[in-house]
């Protein structure tokens, strides 16, 4: 089985009580919440993945001001011709503070919604592991950058 290596990069931006999110959209239609964020290109900076990916996904320009932690993943996933891969996730988590832009869609990507939506509402939505680490990772700011105890959600964004 072939096995592959995801590094990304994903912001956790609270203010006001709220929490910016995009609504992933996977490859079987399903649409879920996630943290802003994603893949680093071959090359570039977790940092700079962040903000690149935040803006894209949600229109504002983000600034990391902190790094929560890393969390990962392994999961088997279906390719073309009836071959399967061994993909390993590893997602870098920032605390990070919009300065700039406007929320606004993202067309023609991964995700087609942005929005800010409060904390005591965000365990109702239909989301991915990764918004539930994200918050665990805010909310504790634990030493070793590492939350236990959240549920794994399969193909998380």
């Amino acid at each position: 089985m072939h096995k592959e290596l995801r590094v990304a990069a994903y912001a956790v931006c609270v203010r006001d009580g709220r929490m910016l999110l995009a609504r992933w959209v996977a490859r079987d239609g399903g649409k879920r919440w996630t943290l802003p964020g994603g893949g680093t290109d071959h090359g570039e900076d977790p940092y700079d993945t962040v903000v690149r990916e935040a803006e894209e996904e949600t229109g504002y320009t983000v600034e990391p001001v902190a790094l929560l932690g890393v969390d990962t993943t392994r999961e088997t996933h279906p390719r073309r011709l009836g071959a399967a891969v061994d993909l390993h996730g590893l997602r870098i988590v920032y605390e990070a503070r919009v300065t700039g832009g406007e929320l606004r869609h993202e067309i023609g990507g991964s995700t087609d919604l942005a929005a800010w939506h409060r904390l005591d509402e965000v365990p109702a939505l239909t989301r991915v592991g990764l918004v539930d680490v994200g918050l665990g990772l805010w909310r504790d700011r634990p030493a070793t950058g590492r939350v236990t105890g959240v549920p794994e959600h399969p193909a998380d964004a």
